[in-house]
């Protein structure tokens, strides 16, 4: 089958995870961060300024991406594992699926997080490179180490568990690092005969910066002392923002420090992976009649507003950076400063290729290459979870609302207050504030009942839910996969990848976090090999 129009472009979709906009040097040239191939796509093409996750978690931001339509169709609200998890309904088409029956060579590379992973997403090619790897069948990159003779190492994307955002540094060789990989796999797609024979369709998901940050010895210092402080709060943080402390488990300012230095160098080492791609583009020729896009599926609070992670309606939470080039057809050097979100990918995809979207509901994004755009620009809607863990805000020119079922609303004015301190309903709000209150409440419940979840409007009110509990939680996701298969040797003892990962991170000291309770609740060791691990810790200054 051949595409419906005859010049039908090559498609590149780009995916950092956990990327906030503001650690891109574009969206910051007074800044300290160095992105020199995403900054040169800016100025080949176009810089959407006020990019966002309509949903600013993993798995319910990819599955918006790949189908246009939020998590009252496509089901996932949060993220969802494992055999129980909920999937995707079939009916709903994908951008991948769509551009394959209108003859488009399909290929997916790298992290992409679907349920179910593989089943009915429209790649002809799935190369998986996911963050957690139950079943090394399911996954080429697990399947490319055992190759190289890395079938022992069990925190392939460093260690997850007892050090999910502490400082770490990789496992690997840089060569066979999983952003190497992706880049190494795109380029050889790329440079395929089958991709001269007709258009392509290319999404590489880079899992860095998303935590563990396990970046390759050679670029773990990039950054040291040039890292700004965080911000905090001038009012009481929201229940979920309290909760998400537990997560980073990062015990003193250094520490943190050190964390954040570790994300800025994972985005400089994924940067230079897509720089590698886009160089093959060119020795290709593809430069010209290639739709080039890059996005983040989220953000990370990185320590900001004293809390971490991504789940948030703050803007380092779900706000993205969001860049678009296409020579002779998108202006180079331009920047959008109206509202655009991964809803509207999908229409920007099959409008470059010239192909309707075949399905029967309506969808809440557009083409950014819209020559007569229609869809309202001027606020953005953002929602996550359900029952009396949901939020949605709203996002105006200047304010933004957020409205938790089971919390407190809360008010930001955007112009005096860009990094979200001050919550303008906290206390005792004046009546210009509640006036505005009022005013993005009428819109936000508009939005809410016709993109949100079924039944959480009625009556032209918010349902009601029991006020929200705090659950801490601490990542506890141990290696597993490689010793599933009969006469594999076991992987190497989690203590020796602990020690190894931290050995040159003088700020992690083992005896300030949590692990004996988590490496003991799991079954993982007993406290006397608790103990060791903590002795042989301090013996190498750690």
């Amino acid at each position: 089958m051949k595409p419906r129009h005859p010049d039908a472009p090559n498609i590149l979709l780009i995916t950092a995870d956990q990327l906030r906009w503001d650690y891109v040097h574009a969206y910051t040239p007074e800044g300290f961060i160095k992105t020199p191939a995403l900054d040169s796509l800016a100025a080949d093409g176009c810089l959407c300024e006020r990019a966002y996750s309509p949903n600013p978690v993993c798995i319910p931001a990819r599955h918006n991406l790949i189908t246009g339509l939020p998590a009252r169709y496509h089901r996932f609200d949060d993220n969802y594992f494992g055999p129980g998890s909920k999937v995707c309904p079939w009916s709903l088409p994908t951008f991948a699926q769509i551009l394959s029956d209108c003859g488009y060579a399909t290929a997916a590379i790298g992290k992409m997080h679907f349920q179910p992973e593989r089943r009915a997403t429209g790649f002809d090619l799935f190369e998986n490179c996911d963050e957690v790897v139950y079943d090394i069948a399911e996954d080429e990159y697990a399947q490319f180490l055992r190759e190289q003779g890395y079938e022992q190492t069990g925190s392939i994307h460093g260690v997850r568990n007892v050090l999910y955002m502490q400082p770490q540094q990789s496992l690997l060789p840089e060569e066979l690092h999983s952003s190497s990989w992706v880049a190494d796999r795109s380029i050889r797609y790329i440079k395929s005969r089958a991709t001269r024979q007709r258009p392509f369709l290319l999404w590489a998901g880079f899992i860095h910066p998303h935590p563990p940050l396990d970046v390759p010895e050679n670029w773990a210092h990039l950054y040291d002392g040039c890292v700004p402080p965080r911000t905090f709060s001038q009012t009481p943080l929201s229940k979920l923002a309290l909760e998400n402390q537990c997560i980073a488990d990062l015990p003193d300012e250094e520490n943190v420090n050190r964390m954040r230095e570790l994300y800025a160098c994972a985005v400089s080492f994924m940067d230079h992976h897509v720089g590698r791609i886009l160089k093959a583009l060119d020795e290709e020729g593809l430069r010209e009649n290639t739709l080039v896009l890059f996005v983040s599926d989220h953000g990370e609070m990185l320590g900001d507003l004293d809390t971490y992670q991504k789940f948030l309606p703050y803007d380092a939470s779900c706000r993205v950076p969001m860049l678009l080039r296409w020579p002779g057809h998108i202006t180079p050097g331009s920047r959008r400063t109206d509202f655009t979100d991964l809803n509207d990918i999908l229409p920007t995809v099959l409008d470059a290729a010239g192909t309707p979207y075949p399905g029967e509901l309506e969808l809440p994004g557009e083409s950014l290459l819209a020559k007569t755009p229609k869809k309202d620009r001027s606020v953005q809607y953002v929602e996550h979870q359900r029952e009396r863990k949901r939020w949605c805000c709203l996002i105006g020119e200047r304010y933004k609302f957020v409205h938790a079922y089971g919390d407190r609303e809360q008010l930001f004015d955007l112009h005096e207050d860009p990094e979200e301190r001050n919550d303008l309903l906290w206390g005792t709000p004046g009546p210009e504030i509640l006036r505005i209150r009022d005013e993005l409440d009428a819109r936000l419940l508009e939005y809410e009942g016709r993109w949100g979840l079924p039944n959480y409007v009625a009556d032209g009110k918010f349902a009601e839910f029991p006020p929200y509990e705090i659950q801490n939680y601490r990542e506890c996701c141990f290696p597993s996969f490689m010793v599933q298969e009969p006469g594999a040797p076991a992987h190497t003892p989690l203590a020796e990848e602990i020690l190894r990962a931290i050995a040159n991170e003088p700020t992690v000291h083992l005896e300030n976090l949590h692990i004996r309770e988590l490496l003991t609740s799991c079954g993982e060791m007993t406290d006397q090999e608790v103990d060791d691990l903590l002795e042989r810790a301090r013996q190498q200054g750690n």
